[in-house]
């Protein structure tokens, strides 16, 4: 079935001309992120008929499309305990003034209606804008495909991204993206690479090489990941295909060779090798292929996990004990300029560049406390901390908005996969089967 759904072209069809085009960002990115004022009604979808199917597919559809709303950092959802009595599949059963109340106070309504026949499920939805009766629908649109709860949630999400782009000032909803992570749920003791869904469903495994895999990381386009690999017995950058798990060839070089990153074009790789080095691993960057690589670290100990500045591409950022102990340093991707960010001690790892390159998210260990998760503002110099009192939380990937952080956490007793706003509220547990670490966010796949 993900296969199937990979493949399948969405029936999309508009029903109204568009009437908001141009508005303004409704949110800020970076450490301010959430509602500032767009208020948004969502009442449940109602199914035409009241068979099983059709009732279990359209509760689906409405809660994920809640959830998806709910977490977008971008609305604020009006309760439903405040909605006028009724249902309100059809623009004749919406009356504007009674959305636009006190009691309630939406801006905006989504609503609409869904049905199941000939193995179809069909959906079809309508955004208006409350306050503006000169141009009050903003898009109607109709989706359709097979009647599978994939599908449903499938719908959901696109039509969420579809809500959240008209309504956030062309900031694009992050619902349809996926997040790999490294998962020993299939054969305690070793680990394979998997891919899932941004709310944690519909996990699949990429790997199977029953061995070790870590580090997974992205390609731009979202088609590739590079990830570390030890089936050889030596720790090993190896490329795979999301699209159709076929392996892709990346250059092997004697030493360890670990920790990739994608430079933002996608034609280059940073990682961590110790080829040429007997002191530890220094920082190379290299063709995507791993041929041409250049190193561009010289020190003695350890340097590690470089990440691109993904707005530039000319700033690596990276771990280095050089100090005593790890710290997060930045440098230009030739290896000049090289100044140490974390100035208070501690052990400090992980680093991950935000979308907009204004902040580095990073694991910070101090005085003997538990790894929290914290943002280094590279215009100010400020810090904040995310996560507290919470078991160790390591390993931070920035969502492609720049709005959301997915991370590995202890908290529950076990190692599992967390996301959260990027002000560190609204964390939730996606992962629950096996041990599962090392997540890595997606770009925006197939756009």
């Amino acid at each position: 079935m993900r296969k199937i759904l990979s493949s399948l072209a969405l029936l999309v069809l508009l029903l109204a001309p568009l009437a908001v085009q141009s508005q303004e960002p409704q949110i800020q990115t970076g450490t301010r992120t959430g509602v500032v004022g767009v208020k948004l009604a969502v009442p449940e979808f109602q199914p035409a008929a009241q068979d099983a199917k059709s009732v279990e597919l359209t509760r689906i559809f409405n809660q994920v499309l809640w959830d998806d709303l709910d977490y977008s950092g971008v609305v604020t959802l009006v309760s439903r305990s405040f909605y006028p009595l009724g249902q309100f599949s059809a623009p004749a059963q919406v009356i504007p003034d009674e959305w636009i109340t006190p009691a309630v106070d939406a801006q905006f309504i989504t609503f609409g209606n869904s049905r199941t026949g000939g193995g179809t499920f069909v959906v079809e939805a309508r955004l208006w804008d409350l306050k503006n009766p000169q141009s009050r629908e903003v898009f109607g649109t109709r989706f359709a495909g097979p009647d599978t709860e994939e599908l449903a949630r499938l719908v959901a999400h696109q039509l969420a991204d579809e809500i959240i782009q008209r309504i956030g000032g062309g900031i694009r909803g992050v619902s349809q993206t996926k997040l790999a992570f490294v998962t020993d749920r299939t054969n305690s003791g070793n680990k394979e690479l998997y891919v899932m869904d941004y709310d944690g469903n519909n996990a699949y495994p990429l790997t199977a090489h029953r061995t070790i895999v870590l580090t997974p990381a992205w390609s731009p386009d979202g088609e590739k990941l590079a990830f570390t690999s030890y089936r050889r017995n030596n720790p090993d950058i190896e490329i795979i295909s999301r699209i159709d798990h076929g392996e892709l060839p990346f250059q092997r070089s004697a030493g360890l060779t670990t920790t990739p990153s994608w430079s933002p074009d996608g034609g280059r790789i940073a990682f961590a090798s110790s080829r040429d080095s007997n002191d530890g691993p220094e920082i190379y960057v290299a063709d995507w292929n791993g041929r041409n690589s250049r190193r561009v670290t010289q020190s003695r100990g350890v340097d590690i996990s470089p990440v691109w500045n993904p707005r530039t591409g000319r700033e690596l950022a990276f771990v280095s004990d050089r100090s005593g102990t790890p710290q997060i340093y930045i440098m230009d991707a030739e290896g000049t300029d090289v100044r140490r960010i974390i100035q208070d001690g501690g052990s400090a790892q992980n680093p991950a560049w935000s979308p907009d390159g204004q902040n580095i998210a990073f694991a910070w260990q101090k005085r003997g406390l538990p790894f929290d998760l914290y943002l280094y503002n590279l215009s100010t110099g400020t810090i904040v901390q995310l996560t507290k009192d919470a078991g160790d939380n390591e390993r931070p990937t920035w969502a492609p908005d720049g709005l959301h952080l997915a991370f590995e956490s202890s908290r529950n007793g076990t190692r599992q996969i967390y996301s959260m706003l990027a002000d560190g509220t609204k964390i939730r547990q996606l992962t629950r089967s096996g041990k599962n670490e090392s997540p890595a966010w997606s770009g925006y796949i197939g756009k």
